[in-house]
């Protein structure tokens, strides 16, 4: 992939940051977002978003942060990424190790939507909870 694309460059450095979780990464991932924006990961109702609306406004994805991303090791394999207008579609896999040791595997495509200053404000993965819970070894 490359970066030319603004939303294609929000993706990368999204992923970037939540893969390395190092001191001050949620303060500078969070600050790639609009202050409106939404997260929809997955998109529609799970268990990391019961009533299907999605994580909307910074303070909600601060907590989806911690929900979500804090606790568990994440690795992004993006084997195809497609930028038109101002988003982004990455086609890939998404490993998690949990604290216990388990590997958890989402397949699906994850979309980013940036503003004219390059400020996601829309993150919408497409992935299945059946296929993830199946994954798990």
């Amino acid at each position: 992939m490359t970066t030319e694309h603004p939303a294609r460059a929000a993706s990368q450095r999204s992923m970037e940051l939540v893969q390395r979780k190092g001191e001050g990464d949620r303060e500078r991932w969070l600050a790639l977002f609009a202050e409106d924006a939404v997260i929809e990961d997955p998109i529609g109702q799970s268990p990391l978003d019961p009533e299907g609306k999605g994580h909307r406004g910074k303070e909600a994805i601060a907590a989806f942060w911690d929900m979500a991303i804090a606790p568990v090791a994440l690795r992004f394999d993006i084997r195809a990424s497609y930028a038109a207008g101002n988003e982004v579609a990455n086609v890939g896999t998404i490993r998690s190790t949990l604290a216990n040791g388990m590997i958890v595997t989402v397949e699906g495509v994850f979309t980013y939507r940036v503003d004219d200053d390059g400020k996601i404000v829309a993150l919408r993965a497409y992935w299945e909870l059946d296929k993830m819970m199946a994954s798990m070894a």
